[in-house]
């Protein structure tokens, strides 16, 4: 039965530790990016997008930018995939 489930979406969240954040611009203005949202892709592949805030503060909108290829942002999104996983294997039902 479990296989005929339709899961429309997987997703998580990951704080992205301080020494590895970045600024990025849009539009003229500096974002720090500061979270990650990861999907779990039909195919079992990840995708990922950053979000953050204005570097100059304020009420700026929480924008979205491509991930950075980079060594130390790969072994994070995969290490939180795995432990997403794991938590989620190990979920204790509703309430």
């Amino acid at each position: 039965m479990s296989n005929d489930l339709e899961v429309s979406a997987l997703a998580i969240n990951i704080t992205i530790p301080e020494a590895i954040r970045w600024t990025d611009t849009r539009r003229g203005e500096a974002f720090t990016l500061s979270t990650l949202n990861v999907r779990l892709l039909p195919d079992g592949r990840l995708a990922a997008k950053a979000y953050g805030r204005p570097v100059a503060g304020g009420r700026g909108a929480y924008v979205s930018f491509p991930v950075p290829d980079r060594p130390e942002l790969t072994a994070l999104i995969s290490s939180a995939a795995g432990r997403a996983g794991e938590l989620w294997a190990g979920h204790r039902g509703l309430g």
